[in-house]
């Protein structure tokens, strides 16, 4: 769990809260999918939850199950690659907030 606070914006609308989560969770999915291939990925989940509006609390859940030909491959590097990717994607989403409420 991280806390993901922007100081310069005001509360975030539940409309804002739904498109962090959505916005972390295809990020998540995409740095997987950038990394293994599809046919290999057995199982995916990938979920982000935000609680709060200022600051946000952000949680991402990452569940990843590969093909036995991958047995060599980290997948818990590749969890926690997935989820710092889609942290970097929410704070940017909070950045841009920041920037068109000081317009």
């Amino acid at each position: 769990m991280k806390l993901v606070e922007d100081e310069g914006i005001l509360a975030l609308t539940s409309e804002q809260t739904e498109e962090l989560c959505t916005i972390a969770e295809e990020a998540a999915r995409k740095y997987i999918l950038s990394k293994v291939p599809r046919k290999s990925i057995e199982k995916l989940n990938v979920s982000a939850e935000a609680e709060g509006t200022r600051p946000v609390n952000l949680e991402i859940e990452v569940d990843v199950g590969l093909s036995p030909m991958l047995e060599e491959f980290d997948v818990q590097q590749l969890v926690n690659e997935a989820v710092r990717e889609g942290f970097r994607s929410a704070e940017r989403y909070l950045g841009e907030l920041e920037c068109h409420s000081r317009k």
